[in-house]
């Protein structure tokens, strides 16, 4: 039998990948020295890579002179990606039957490098006034999508550095099978997310609900709370769990 071979790569694009990989491996921008440890080449030889990523919008560069980070275009090429895994696709006619049926916006938030981030969004035909677009990341604390990932990927969370939500908190959210946020971010503004796994149990995206706190109910027996939850354990099901 003939042996396969691998395909031909391009060997300076595999070795300049290794930089994107470190930071992406970090999450936080990094020295060129410490950089280029981590991608095993010399300061010397990682910055011409550096100075064309910079070019793309892959890498950008803390004040001309400070650490790099990753760049406006690995940030959308990241939501992109984030768009396109199969569990979105599955919500997404979900979230547009739920504002229907519920009367208020609803989206799709999954974890991204930064966090919490919205990725799909059906508008409800009561007017929310805050912002609710593709690519919004959502606070651990102070939104019921943050706190529903801190609580089922709490190792992820941490990771970040942002203060997490009280203890007490997540244990009701688990409790509840429910996250709530009424008058959280923004006065006047509630939410309710309700988590979806997948086989192996890990949380991949929650259904958010969003409203004027003076319509929404956030009762976690609510009949609000009850059809989020219901539409999300749909989803789980699809998926395997």
């Amino acid at each position: 039998m003939a042996e396969t071979k691998a395909p031909r790569g391009i060997q300076s694009i595999e070795v300049g990948g290794q930089l994107l990989l470190a930071l992406v491996h970090h999450g936080r921008p990094m020295a060129l020295k410490d950089l280029a440890r981590e991608a095993g080449m010399t300061p010397a030889k990682a910055h011409p890579y550096l100075v064309s990523f910079i070019k793309l919008g892959l890498v950008e560069q803390d004040g001309g002179s400070g650490p790099y980070g990753l760049g406006p275009l690995a940030l959308q090429l990241g939501l992109i990606s984030l768009q396109q895994y199969d569990p979105v696709r599955l919500a997404t006619p979900v979230i547009e039957e739920l504002a229907v049926q519920l009367g208020h916006t609803v989206a799709i938030a999954v974890w991204g490098t930064r966090g919490p981030t919205i990725v799909r969004v059906a508008e409800g035909p009561t007017p929310v006034h805050i912002s609710m677009r593709h690519g919004t990341v959502m606070s651990l604390a102070g939104t019921a999508s943050g706190r529903l990932f801190a609580t089922w990927r709490a190792e992820d969370a941490q990771a970040l550095g942002e203060p997490p939500p009280d203890s007490t908190v997540t244990d009701e959210v688990r409790a509840a099978g429910l996250a709530t946020s009424r008058d959280g971010v923004v006065a006047g503004v509630s939410a309710a997310a309700a988590p979806v796994f997948e086989a192996s149990g890990r949380l991949v995206l929650a259904l958010t609900a969003i409203g004027p706190t003076a319509s929404f109910d956030t009762a976690p027996d609510g009949p609000l709370a009850q059809r989020l939850r219901e539409a999300a354990a749909l989803l789980s099901r699809r998926l395997g769990r």
